[in-house]
């Protein structure tokens, strides 16, 4: 059977919408377990060797693990799905797209031969997605796991126990022998841009190492000298990448077909490359005319003040929480729980003069509730802790990014979705932040995917993305250059926040159909909760029953509507 009927085979049976979340769950299909072990096995094997303690990322390692990586996908292509329920096959489907979210770092993105920041492994913040954003390191050094460094605004920090100390310098350690090894397995990297990318990744870990020197203190000297140690090795090696630089001449980008592969492939957007471009574009036009017709709306209004000063922001967000959290409420958004408030709290922005304000610090210091809307992330996490999925496959977060479409394109959609409920009927000048921030999104990915496409380079992509955002909040400034390089790093990223909200979109229309007068904003939101982090493909198809997004994956063509 051909690759594209076995993958059809697979999407076939389309079972009823989810069950309410009170049913009690259905035993499970004869053949599903099977694919529960393979995935406990795909997960063991998925974490590199190590050798002295560092992952293994030389040549003729990552040769035996693509030939073993290969042996699992032909185990999973067996298993029997002939008569399995929707969720058992949206796992199946899950675990399929981990596994060639391997293949693709293996045989295409290579980020351990292509991508110097690849081997900058040390991490200073909580990602707001369920893992951090784009290729990461295996055995990443997560400071905001430990006391002394905070996780969240809220947080009280207290010193390290002798424990914490000992497992955080023990991590430290590894620095340099990983940067020996990235010397040898970069050796024939010529990606320009990424090159470039990588010195300032190197220059913030020499930042961190900083920091971090300065909140231990020097009460223990065994991880003082780790932290040293890691410091002068991280400071050589962005002295090499700064020497080496010069001589990179090629592309950054994985070009259109391979891009399309992989959003078909491993994150599961039944798009293209060009499909992405069109909707992108289409996007940033709207979101300029929206913006005009707003401003010509509130012309007589007088424009939102920034704050100037740290008190006057925190006034300003004592104002906006209870509106924003009573409109949550009142208006039955989604089913509302206790702890949800403090998630927020917790992620509430720093004070910065506007003069230094980069573009999301422009918006917030205006008026905080439209950015706080894409702080659904933070409620999207705390479910993850607080309520994991039944289904293993689910119950913490897909390797490989698989969940960008679901993660992003929904946190970005709530803006304007809540906009449109009503949220700023009171404001109407931050329907123009609203706006804005789409505006900002979609120069972003568009940037992004010409420069996957290497029509343009980052610095070009950057220079588009400024130039297409209003009113000069978009600067030349270290935010434009993280977002950039990241999305470069990682395919798919960049217009997945435009891309999977329109996606998303579809998935309302088609359950609102379904539904009729039964459909409510809250019934929604809860269902698309209730199926988990997972590609807005796979939710469609729990919600509504209709595989049609995963038929379209297989076959590149999109289906009519039923």
């Amino acid at each position: 059977m051909s690759r594209v009927l076995r993958f059809l085979a697979c999407a076939a049976v389309a079972a009823a919408p989810l069950a309410a979340q009170s049913a009690p769950p259905p035993a499970p299909s004869r053949s599903y377990p099977q694919l529960l072990a393979l995935f406990t096995a795909w997960r063991a094997f998925e974490e590199p060797p190590r050798v002295g303690g560092i992952p293994d990322y030389r040549p003729a390692t990552n040769a035996r693990r693509l030939a073993a990586l290969a042996r699992l996908q032909a185990r999973l292509r067996a298993i029997d799905t002939t008569g399995w329920r929707v969720p058992e096959q949206v796992d199946w489907h899950l675990v399929r797209a981990e596994m060639n979210g391997m293949q693709y770092h293996l045989t295409v993105l290579k980020p351990f031969a292509r991508d110097p920041a690849y081997y900058a492994s040390i991490r200073t913040e909580e990602s707001d997605t369920p893992a951090e954003e784009g290729p990461v390191i295996h055995g990443a050094i997560r400071l905001w796991q430990y006391p002394v460094w905070p996780r969240t605004v809220l947080d009280t920090l207290r010193p390290l126990t002798g424990d914490e100390s000992a497992r955080l310098a023990a991590q430290l350690r590894t620095i340099p022998p990983l940067l020996r090894q990235a010397r040898v397995n970069l050796a024939g990297a010529n990606a320009r841009d990424l090159w470039v990318g990588g010195v300032r990744a190197f220059e913030e870990q020499h930042e961190a190492l900083g920091d971090l020197r300065r909140r231990v203190g020097a009460g223990d000297a065994a991880l003082v000298a780790a932290i040293d140690s890691a410091a002068s090795a991280t400071d050589a090696f962005a002295a090499w990448l700064r020497a080496e630089a010069p001589r990179k001449t090629g592309p950054s980008g994985i070009g259109t077909a391979q891009y399309t592969w992989f959003l078909r492939n491993v994150l599961l957007v039944p798009l293209s490359w060009e499909e992405e471009l069109t909707i992108t574009r289409r996007e940033l036009a709207r979101a300029h005319a929206a913006l005009r017709l707003e401003e010509n709306r509130n012309r007589h209004l007088p424009p939102l003040p920034i704050a100037q000063s740290p008190a006057a922001f925190d006034s300003l967000r004592a104002a906006a929480l209870p509106r924003y959290l009573r409109f949550i409420r009142d208006q039955e958004i989604v089913t509302w729980e206790p702890w949800m408030e403090r998630a927020l709290r917790e992620r509430f922005m720093g004070f910065v003069p506007p003069a230094t304000a980069n573009f999301f610090s422009q918006g917030a210091q205006r008026d905080p509730v439209p950015l706080w809307t894409h702080l659904w992330h933070w409620w999207d996490n705390g479910r993850i802790r607080r309520a994991p999925h039944a289904s293993p496959v689910r119950r913490g977060p897909l390797l490989y990014n698989v969940w960008m479409s679901r993660a992003e394109g929904m946190a970005t959609a709530m803006e304007e979705w809540l906009m449109h409920a009503g949220l700023h009927d009171a404001s109407p000048r931050s329907r123009e932040i609203v706006w804005i921030m789409l505006i900002a999104r979609a120069a972003r990915g568009l940037g992004n995917l010409y420069a996957h496409a290497n029509t343009l380079t980052m610095a070009q992509a950057g220079d588009l993305h400024v130039n297409w955002t209003p009113r000069g909040w978009m600067r030349r400034d270290p935010l434009l250059g993280f977002e950039q390089h990241l999305y470069l790093r990682q395919p798919g990223y960049g217009a997945s926040y435009v891309t999977g909200g329109r996606l998303m979109e579809e998935t309302m229309a088609e359950r609102a159909r379904q539904l009729g007068d039964q459909f409510s904003l809250r019934r929604f939101f809860d269902e698309v909760n209730g199926a988990g982090m997972i590609p807005v493909s796979m939710v469609y198809w729990e919600l509504t029953g209709d595989p049609r997004m995963v038929r379209e994956l297989a076959t590149g063509t999109p289906l009519p509507f039923r």
